[in-house]
């Protein structure tokens, strides 16, 4: 009996000491390691005062309390040291040092030794070197080494300025990305934008999304692109817009290379720029235009839009110019030129128009059309009012033609200078001063209309006066001749004056025909060769 008591009592013993021995362990401080074996625990460097309060898990710490992890040093007033999750909280005067390029300043610290993610919360400051980071709620991801906030902050270097609600910084590459609400304060313009990309050593502000930059010399719409905030070199992209500061002039292209500081730029791609004050579009798919001296330039299938009167001229020329100041534009057309508007047409090899003086001016086999009439020379001056043309003057060489619309006759008038006056847009008045000759077809003044005979005449002067497309009166002065023909005795070649040239397959039709070549057909070709336009007749 007593042996099986004590044997009972030992059983006993050996239970109670086993569980005594697993209460001891459970009583330790337990800290399983990181589960990456790599992963360094946070060191706690100094700390004046050090307790532990029953029930709660972490260490407090107080006064003076430096942490260091992996190359970094944490400082604070105060924190709670978490051994088990290798992690810390650290409050009042947070400060976190990098080496020798990343500070970080704030009021609460919140540090995962493990993932590496410290959180900030409240009067952050982060800086390095020349970039100051702030905001209220920063997240700093040291194994990726970057720092974003996520409701509201904002970066400030030499140059400038940004804020967003969402943003993150690289120290390492130096770009910085803002999301939502973006603001790019510079000096010299503002850039507001949904997403923008800056890097802080560049100066270069990468555009994502829908974006306008505005200043003094005018604004810019744009979603893509890119922004040298040092130089002021931008490019830009997907029909972005550059405005003036009075809106009145606008440059859109696929793609636009600008310089805002020397109001530069270049258009790759489907160029537009309109004068809405001088009434004018330039387009093509290359051009440049400076804001500054509103010098514009399109070529390739360039064409340009005049609609300061009532009708539009629609111009096209191998390369197209563009001059304007407060008042007035000029153009300028160089190369296979032709152009379109309601009461009048012609074709030319350059030609300049000046809007002060509402003048056309046509260089190198130049030739116009006005309803039934046709007028080529060595050079020809249109001048118009707001509704039509007013004036044409040829000089050098000229050749007047009028289609009777019969069949092979044509009323003609050659001579060394010739002016044509119109009145709402029928042509009234021709004088002819030097060399003049004419051959017209007399009609009879009855209700058949018939045709007496051709007209020939040869003086040093002439004038006509029309009526109806009908010749009212004729004036020869100085040596005349004339001499009437009947029909049935009139052989072909005495039906044309020496040069001429029925051109109409080269008139264009519509304002889109402006696209064609100017091609002579046949003997066309051989006459009046190609006289170039120079800046000197320009400026004439």
């Amino acid at each position: 009996m007593n042996n099986a008591i004590g044997a009972h009592l030992k059983s006993i013993g050996i239970l109670l000491s086993g569980m005594l021995f697993v209460l001891m362990l459970s009583a330790r401080p337990q800290q399983p390691p990181p589960v990456d074996p790599a992963v360094k625990i946070v060191e706690l460097k100094q700390a004046n005062l050090l307790y532990k309060r029953a029930d709660f898990e972490a260490q407090i710490l107080k006064d003076s309390v430096v942490f260091y992890h992996e190359g970094a040093y944490m400082y604070c007033d105060s924190a709670y040291l978490f051994e088990r999750t290798n992690s810390f909280e650290a409050f009042s005067n947070v400060r976190m040092e990098q080496g020798d390029t990343i500070f970080v300043y704030g009021d609460y610290l919140h540090y995962d030794g493990n993932t590496r993610l410290a959180r900030l919360r409240n009067n952050i400051r982060m800086e390095d070197r020349q970039v100051t980071l702030f905001t209220d709620s920063l997240n700093y991801d040291r194994a990726a080494n970057l720092g974003y906030y996520f409701d509201g902050g904002m970066l400030v270097d030499e140059k400038n300025e940004l804020t967003s609600f969402w943003g993150q910084y690289d120290p390492v590459s130096k770009d910085a990305l803002f999301i939502d609400s973006v603001k790019l304060i510079n000096e010299d313009f503002t850039l507001f934008a949904d997403s923008l990309k800056y890097n802080t050593e560049s100066k270069v502000a990468d555009i994502l999304g829908p974006s306008t930059i505005l200043s003094d010399s005018g604004f810019i719409k744009t979603s893509r692109g890119w922004y040298n905030t040092d130089t002021d070199d931008a490019r830009l992209f997907d029909r972005s817009e550059i405005y003036s500061n009075d809106s009145t002039k606008v440059l859109i292209g696929d793609t636009i290379h600008y310089n805002r500081a020397t109001g530069q730029g270049e258009v790759f791609g489907r160029m537009y720029l309109e004068d809405l004050k001088q009434k004018a579009i330039l387009r093509g798919n290359y051009g440049t235009y400076n804001e500054k001296t509103e010098y514009g330039m399109a070529t390739d299938s360039a064409y340009a839009i005049d609609y300061s009167q009532k009708d539009s001229l629609f111009l096209h020329g191998d390369t197209l110019k563009m001059i304007a100041d407060s008042t007035y534009k000029n153009i300028y057309a160089y190369y296979n030129v032709r152009f379109y508007r309601n009461d009048i047409q012609g074709v030319c090899d350059s030609m300049s128009f000046v809007q002060r003086d509402s003048l056309l001016s046509l260089h190198g086999n130049p030739v116009i059309w006005n309803e039934g009439n046709q007028i080529l020379g060595n050079r020809i001056d249109i001048y118009l009012n707001d509704s039509t043309i007013e004036k044409a003057h040829v000089r050098d060489y000229a050749l007047a033609i009028q289609d009777r619309q019969v069949t092979g006759q044509y009323n003609q008038i050659s001579g060394r200078d010739l002016k044509a006056f119109f009145t709402e847009g029928e042509l009234r008045h021709v004088l002819v001063e030097g060399n003049a000759e004419s051959l017209y077809y007399l009609v009879e003044e009855d209700s058949a209309r018939t045709v007496i005979g051709l007209n020939k005449t040869e003086s040093a002067y002439l004038s006509m006066d029309f009526m109806n497309d009908e010749l009212e009166k004729l004036k020869l002065w100085s040596s005349t001749q004339a001499v009437t023909t009947p029909l049935s005795q009139l052989k072909p070649e005495e039906s044309k004056l020496k040069g001429f040239m029925w051109l109409d397959y080269l008139r264009p039709l519509h304002k889109m025909d402006i696209f064609r070549r100017n091609e002579r057909q046949g003997a066309d070709s051989e006459v009046q060769a190609p006289r170039r336009f120079s800046r000197d007749d320009a400026a004439q």
